[in-house]
C-alpha cells in the first residue's frame, strides 16, 4: 500500500504529451518488480481534477491497482507547521493495518517542506511504513524509471549501527576524560548521562560528596555538547556558596548603574552571559529565597529583570546544578523551594563518592599522573612496591577519602612534588599516608588542646583555663562541620538563641572568636 502526495509540477499533463514525460505518481504504478494494491493520493481541493487524471492514467496502466484520492485542507505548501499539522492529522486518523497490510510512504512527489514532514512522520512511526523513492529514467533504462525502497530501522545496516557505536563510546570515554572505569553502576550512570547530555536541552542536577567530581562533569558534559555544535558560547560556572545579599542577585542577573551602592556600572550576570551555552550553578542549596525565586522563572521562561532594572532581559541557557546536600531534605525543612526543585529534578544523577568506587582507584590514579605530567611538564612514576603499598592503603578501611577525587589529587601531587628523581618511593608514599591520616582524623577524635594548638598555636593554648579550652575546641570543631557563620552560631547557640526576639547567631559567634583574636576565615575549613 503505498501513500503520497499528488505531484502539482511533476504530475501535470492533460494532453497525449503527457505520456512522453515521467510523472512519479504513474511511474510508481508502472514498476515491474513492484505491484501496488492500492495508493492513497493526498491532494488539495483546488487540484481536484489535477488528481483525477493521474488517477485515470494509473488505471490504464496498472488495473490492479486501487486509487484512492483523499482531500487534505488547502495550505500553504513552504509552511512548515501547516504541512505538518495536515499530514499528522491524516497520519492519526488513517486506520493502519500492519498485521494485514505493508506501507510506503513516496517522498518523490510534493514540496520540499512536504517530503520533510513525510520522512519526520515515517521516522517517527505515525505513517508504519518504508520511504519509498523513484527515480527518472537514464538513456536506455525503462520509460518508468526505477524505485528504491529505504528501510528506517538504523540496526539493520551494519555500518551505520557501527559508526553510531562508536560515537556512543567516545562521548562515554570523553565524559570519564579517557579513564577506564571498572564501577559498573558508575558506568552505567555515565552512559546514561551521555544519552541525557547529547538529547535534551533541560536542566541536569549532579548530587554526590564534595570532590565527587561534579564540577569536572559538568564541564565535560559542556564539552561535549560544544563538540557536537549543541552549544555556542563558553562554559559559565559560579559556586553559589560565594554568592551572598545584593552581590548573589548582581553576579546571577546583573545589575543597572545604580541599583545599590556600589552599582558604579551596568554589570551583564552570570546568565547573560550564558545565553546560548550551559550555566552551572555548583552549590545551589545555598541560594537564597529571593534567587530561587528568579532563577525559576529564568529556567522556566528564558527571561529575568536584572537588579534596578524596568525592562527584562532574555537567555537561553542549559542549566546544570550542583550540590552535595540533599535537596529533598531542604525542601521538607523549608531551605529550598520546592517548585524549584521539582524544576531541576528532571535529570538527577548522583555521583558515588570514591569509597563506592575502590575498583576504580588506579586507574584514577594514572590519571592524576598523567596530569601532573601535563601541568608540570615532569613525568613522574611509582615503584612497584610504592604503588602497591598506596593501592593497598587506598582500598583499605582506613582510607576515609573524605574529599574523594580531590583528595587523590593532592595526594598524587604531593608525591609526585616530593620525587625529584621522577620515582615515588616506598619512603614518600609512608609519609603521605601518615599525613593523610592525620587529614581524616575527626576533631572528635582528638583532644581538645589538639584542635585548639592547631588554630592559636602551643604557647597561646597554654595560657588559656581548663574551661575556655575545652569550650574553644568545641567551637572550631563545629565551625569545620558547617559552611558558613550563621549555621554554626545556630548550632552552637540552638538554645539560648530561642529567648531572643531577634538572634543574631553570626554576630554572637565572630564576637566569641575576637576574644581568642580569631576571624571566621581563620577557623573555617573550605
Amino acid at each position: 500500500m503505498a501513500i503520497g502526495l499528488l505531484g502539482t509540477t511533476l504530475d501535470t499533463g492533460t494532453q497525449e504529451t503527457r505520456w512522453e514525460r515521467w510523472r512519479p505518481s504513474v511511474a510508481l504504478c508502472r514498476q515491474e518488480d513492484l505491484l501496488i494494491h492500492r495508493f492513497e493520493i493526498l491532494h488539495q481541493q483546488k487540484f481536484a481534477d489535477l488528481a483525477a487524471t493521474v488517477e485515470g492514467d494509473i488505471r490504464s496502466v496498472s488495473p490492479e491497482t486501487e486509487v484512492k484520492l483523499r482531500t487534505i485542507p488547502d495550505l500553504d505548501p513552504w509552511d512548515f507547521e501547516q504541512v505538518f499539522g495536515a499530514l499528522h492529522d491524516f497520519a492519526r486518523a488513517y486506520p493502519f493495518d500492519t498485521d494485514r497490510e505493508e506501507y510506503l510512504v513516496h517522498i518523490t512527489t510534493g514540496s520540499h517542506v512536504a517530503q520533510i514532514c513525510m520522512f519526520l512522520l515515517t521516522e517517527s512511526r505515525h505513517f508504519p511504513a518504508r520511504l519509498l523513492q523513484t527515480i527518472p529514467p537514464r538513456r536506455g533504462s525503462p520509460e518508468a524509471g526505477t524505485f528504491q525502497i529505504i528501510d528506517l530501522d538504523l540496526s539493520r545496516y551494519d555500518r551505520i549501527a557501527t559508526r553510531f557505536f562508536e560515537e556512543a563510546r567516545e562521548g562515554l570515554s570523553f565524559l570519564k576524560s579517557g579513564i577506564d572505569t571498572r564501577n559498573r553502576l558508575f558506568n552505567a550512570l555515565i552512559e546514561r548521562i551521555e544519552r541525557v547530555a547529547i538529547s535534551s536541552r533541560e536542566p541536569i542536577l549532579l548530587m554526590g560528596p564534595t570532590g565527587a567530581g561534579k564540577s569536572h562533569l559538568a564541564r565535560r558534559i559542556y564539552e561535549l555538547k560544544k563538540a557536537r555544535r549543541q552549544v555556542e558560547r563558553e562554559f559559565v560556572e559560579v559556586n553559589c556558596a560565594t554568592l551572598r545579599g545584593d552581590a548573589a542577585m548582581s553576579a546571577l542577573f546583573g545589575h543597572r548603574e545604580g541599583a545599590f551602592t556600589g552599582a558604579l556600572t551596568d554589570r551583564q550576570g552570570l546568565l547573560r552571559a550564558a545565553d546560548g551555552a550551559i550555566l552551572f550553578l555548583d552549590e545551589i542549596g545555598e541560594l537564597g529565597s529571593d534567587e530561587q525565586a528568579m532563577l525559576l522563572r529564568a529556567v522556566e521562561e528564558k527571561r529575568f529583570l536584572p537588579l534596578g532594572s524596568d525592562r527584562e532581559v532574555e537567555s537561553s541557557f542549559q542549566l546544570i546544578a550542583g550540590t552535595n546536600r540533599d535537596l529533598r531534605a531542604a525542601v521538607e525543612g523549608g531551605r529550598f523551594r520546592e517548585d524549584l526543585f521539582s524544576r531541576i529534578n528532571l535529570w538527577t544523577f548522583e555521583l558515588p563518592g570514591l569509597r563506592s568506587r575502590l575498583e576504580d582507584l588506579e586507574p584514577n590514579l594514572d590519571y592524576e599522573l598523567k596530569q601532573f605530567a601535563v601541568a608540570f611538564g615532569k613525568k613522574v612514576a611509582f615503584n612497584q612496591e610504592a604503588r602497591r603499598r598506596f593501592l593497598a592503603f587506598a582500598a583499605s578501611p582506613e582510607a576515609a577519602w573524605r574529599s574523594n577525587f580531590r583528595d587523590l589529587n593532592a595526594a598524587v601531587t604531593r608525591m609526585a612534588t616530593l620525587s625529584p628523581a621522577g620515582r615515588i618511593t616506598v619512603e614518600v608514599v609512608e609519609e603521605e599516608i601518615a599525613r593523610l591520616r592525620s587529614l581524616w582524623q575527626r576533631p572528635e577524635e582528638r583532644p581538645a588542646e589538639s584542635i585548639v594548638e592547631e588554630v592559636i598555636g602551643a604557647e597561646r593554648t597554654a595560657r588559656l583555663d581548663r574551661f575556655d579550652r575545652a569550650q574553644l575546641a568545641e567551637v572550631l570543631r563545629v565551625a569545620r562541620e558547617c559552611r558558613t557563620m550563621s549555621e554554626a552560631g545556630r548550632r552552637l547557640f540552638a538554645v539560648s538563641r530561642l529567648g531572643k526576639a531577634r538572634p543574631n547567631d553570626a554576630d554572637r559567634l565572630s564576637k566569641y572568636l575576637a576574644r581568642f583574636g580569631l576571624a571566621w576565615d581563620e577557623i573555617h575549613l573550605p
